[in-house]
């Protein structure tokens, strides 16, 4: 089968917090999932080099944009390589074969019909001399009265226009801007309200919550066409004689990188392939209503089937915020845990279906006593046990039949769970199996039966639940299952029960302990850090 998984765009235009990647993680476990099942993945992502407010950055930094652009792909990519991410395809929206992939989209909707130019209002900042490109103005939402960019409510996720924003203001001087007549294309939404309709009926039991009820509140309201090209700085000119200054607007370009991606691997864009579209939930109705919108407006059958949309993770009870520097930055905690550690906390807390928590004290705790007190231990104790009494060579023995029977039925179950996206459950059976395997070790005591038929069992049996669990958690904690595929000398790895290895190789531990100590130390390095920005 034809696997399809898309991870949103994030902006380089500052470092990745933890926030991201709690929304992104779920990519990743799919795609190595389905590589295990044998299926053919196309795992896709990039970043948006386009944005304004990479162009925001580079004005306050006295750099151009470009230099920001690169300065955080390139930390992008060494944080997501880092961390695991198995990519087939990590781009940006500033490549070449992004622009020309944009520029046929865009003149396949203005060919079919569902873009068209219109003279409009727009917001236009007489102390900077320019239209204001919409995050460029700010405001008050007149949804929610909360405080809003012009492009969207964060608040309340209404996509917005900046001619409504109560309070107008501009971001770059402050002053209140004006209004002045232009002309602009615009993507005709109205005509896809149907189809929208429908498809969102077909495919809606596959999507989180979230992104149903925001998306199906949307179509209610009724679609209204949207702006399809702005006054930007940077980004991807309208291919369009008389227009080339203006710009492709980003909310059409960057879902756009999705093909652009993939654009070389034709046969992930057929209607039997299956798409998962992984993001946060401010990005929902970017991928449940403009991407299948712009699909269907170029004839394109492949439209999003899996909405994994993740709620929110805050800090510390508190809602993560970069100005603040109320964050847990990725290239700086990386240099101090292992990268299994921080994917099975942001699984096992994943804001799946409500906004949950980081802790430092629950994340170095759970650390201490699943990781390495559940899964490291039962290991580490059942391979240095081995080694010390058997050698390199293990023992001929028989795997326990009950054990068995259980861990060949938890592939189809943590399997499905995984395609459910349901990745929270899928760990957590799991780590049941790998407590119960803790258990079953000291209820048999090998240390006092060494020698005997029944220690040979229970240590064959042993070996048998390392190697699966090294299979079952490879979509989770790759780095950790490598170490015990060496360790076991396992071949290619596989979704299906394996038999146990006959030998062991340089045993070592899995994790290592992590001192309590360190909370106090990281709540007082997040706080210090906040009070200095």
């Amino acid at each position: 089968m034809n696997i399809f998984i898309g991870g949103a765009w994030p902006y380089a235009n500052g470092s990745l917090h933890l926030g991201h990647i709690a929304s992104l993680l779920p990519g990743d476990v799919l795609a190595r999932y389905h590589r295990l099942k044998g299926d053919n993945v196309l795992y896709v992502s990039g970043s948006d080099c386009n944005g304004t407010p990479i162009v925001i950055r580079a004005k306050r930094e006295g750099v151009s944009p470009t230099e920001i652009a690169d300065r955080y792909h390139e930390e992008f990519h060494a944080c997501f390589t880092k961390l695991g991410f198995t990519f087939d395809h990590y781009t940006r929206t500033d490549a070449t074969h992004h622009h020309e992939t944009v520029h046929n989209i865009f003149l396949q909707l203005l060919a079919n019909g569902y873009i068209y130019q219109k003279e409009i209002q727009q917001t236009y900042c007489e102390t900077c001399a320019q239209f204001l490109p919409d995050r460029y103005v700010e405001g008050n939402c007149p949804h929610c009265g909360q405080h809003a960019r012009g492009d969207q409510c964060d608040f309340c996720s209404t996509i917005l226009d900046p001619m409504d924003l109560l309070d107008k203001t501009c971001q770059l001087c402050g002053t209140q801007p004006t209004v002045r007549d232009t002309k602009h294309f615009y993507l005709a939404l109205q005509a896809f309200q149907e189809r929208l309709e429908k498809y969102v009926e077909d495919y809606k039991q596959n999507w989180r919550d979230n992104a149903v009820q925001l998306t199906e509140r949307y179509l209610r309201e009724g679609l209204q066409d949207r702006a399809a090209s702005r006054d930007l700085p940077v980004g991807v000119s309208v291919p369009v004689a008389g227009y080339e200054e203006k710009k492709i607007y980003v909310w059409i370009e960057a879902v756009s990188g999705y093909y652009s991606a993939g654009r070389h691997n034709p046969q992930f864009w057929q209607s039997d392939t299956k798409t998962y579209y992984v993001h946060g939930k401010d990005n929902i109705p970017f991928h449940t209503i403009i991407w299948p919108a712009i699909l269907m407006g170029t004839g394109n059958s492949a439209l999003p089937q899996y909405i994994v949309s993740n709620e929110y993770l805050t800090l510390e009870k508190k809602k993560i915020s970069t100005s603040r520097n109320w964050a847990v930055w990725v290239p700086d905690v990386l240099e101090r845990y292992h990268p299994d550690s921080l994917r099975y906390f942001l699984t096992m807390n994943a804001p799946e279906n409500r906004d949950t928590d980081f802790s430092w004290r629950e994340f170095i705790y759970s650390h201490n006593s699943e990781l390495l007190g559940a899964y490291g231990n039962f290991v580490n104790r059942t391979l240095k046990f081995a080694e010390k009494n058997y050698g390199c060579e293990l023992p001929v023995g028989q795997v326990d039949a009950a054990i068995k029977m259980r861990i060949e039925a938890l592939y189809p179950l943590v399997g499905g769970l995984i395609e459910e996206t349901s990745f929270k459950q899928a760990l957590e059976e799991i780590f049941s199996h790998i407590r119960g395997a803790n258990k079953y070790f000291d209820e048999r005591e090998p240390w006092k039966h060494v020698g005997s038929e029944g220690c040979a069992n229970t240590i064959v049996t042993c070996m048998y639940l390392i190697a699966n669990f090294a299979q079952l958690l490879h979509p989770f904690l790759p780095f950790s299952s490598q170490t015990v595929q060496g360790m076991l000398g396992l071949d290619e790895l596989g979704w299906g029960a394996i038999e146990p290895p006959a030998h062991i190789h340089h045993v070592q531990p899995l994790f290592a302990r992590i001192d309590v100590k360190q909370i106090e130390e990281e709540l007082q390095r997040l706080h210090h850090s906040s009070i200095k920005s």
